[in-house]
């Protein structure tokens, strides 16, 4: 009996000690001053000059004072629990609030680059608010028509596909999530109406997004992911790099990662994005994810290693601030 009574002791005490690790996991991350780097100036309004606007996960306002187009369009960030434990669907209330606080009234596109919850659900939203065509993926087509948006407001596109819009030029360029969310993979084959499981929110074709603008070329990489060569001569001087769960992966990965992303296009400039906890409202403080999630201090030493090593400068983006990412380039 002593034996058996040992044994629900030991086992009790690993699973303390398993608890206690996994809670020290939940609530401790690294500090964002530490890795994200040197931000980037803000850059006064010039007409016909473009700026970006970084405002969380992927989400990015390219403007240029007569044309906005804007990547994902993520705003409403439920926590963790609700995302957890019940349905989600775009926050209206929330969605409008951050559309004032960053300026942003009309839109030529929403370019949504895969279809997870956090790229895509709020984008016919946004959407409708601002006029925007959306464009992506049918799985984010179908998220579109979930929400209500009519047909001729969405734009389905395919791998190499180049659309205008006012002086800019977009190209989708075939890519891949980070293995970290094979589960989520698969498409959203039907209209896709929220309230719905996070889980719901499948992956569907994944892009980067060539953004280019009277000579000057920028990459968004919105998961760190690639495809093997799909970069292959494309050129581009700034690279918006995902690097959410970067931090799970080996050296070995972080490695390829670097080399079929910002060294296939040439890149001599790279902004980290979809680093922050996006489980947390844009009108607090951006925060990494934690410990159990990602590891953004293994991820940036490991950036800053090899953009010291190949020319590459490494800045970061400040939240909701316009930027001028080709200054002094």
């Amino acid at each position: 009996m002593r034996y058996v009574l040992r044994a629900i002791a030991v086992a009790a005490v690993l699973l303390a000690l398993s608890g206690g690790w996994i809670g020290w996991q939940l609530t401790h991350r690294p500090d964002p001053d530490l890795y994200t780097g040197q931000p980037l100036p803000p850059a006064p309004a010039v007409p016909g000059v473009l700026r970006v606007r970084f405002l969380g996960v992927s989400t990015l306002l390219f403007e240029d004072g007569e044309t906005a187009i804007l990547t994902d369009g993520f705003f409403s960030r439920p926590g963790p629990w609700p995302r957890l434990l019940a349905k989600v669907a775009p926050d209206r209330e929330r969605i409008a609030r951050e559309l004032r606080k960053s300026g942003i009234e009309r839109l030529a596109a929403v370019i949504v680059l895969h279809s997870h919850y956090d790229h895509a659900m709020d984008a016919p939203e946004v959407a409708l608010r601002t006029g925007a065509l959306l464009v992506g993926p049918e799985s984010t087509a179908n998220v579109g028509r979930g929400w209500g948006l009519a047909e001729q407001r969405i734009r389905v596109v395919q791998d190499g596909e180049r659309l205008r819009f006012g002086r800019f030029t977009v190209t989708l360029l075939r890519s891949a999530h980070s293995p970290v969310s094979a589960r989520l993979g698969g498409a959203i084959d039907r209209p896709l109406r929220p309230p719905a499981w996070i889980s719901d929110y499948r992956e569907g074709d994944s892009y980067a997004l060539l953004v280019e603008r009277e000579g000057r070329a920028a990459l968004v990489q919105a998961s760190a992911g690639y495809v093997e060569g799909a970069l292959n001569g494309r050129r581009a001087d700034v690279v918006f790099l995902g690097v959410g769960a970067l931090g799970k992966e080996d050296d070995a990965y972080r490695q390829a990662y670097w080399d079929e992303v910002v060294r296939a296009v040439g890149a001599r400039r790279v902004l980290p994005i979809h680093w922050d906890d996006f489980t947390r409202p844009l009108d607090e403080p951006l925060l990494p994810l934690p410990y159990l999630l990602d590891d953004l201090a293994r991820t940036m030493t490991f950036l800053a290693a090899r953009a010291a090593a190949d020319g590459v400068e490494l800045r970061a983006l400040p939240l909701r601030e316009p930027v001028d990412p080709f200054a002094g380039l």
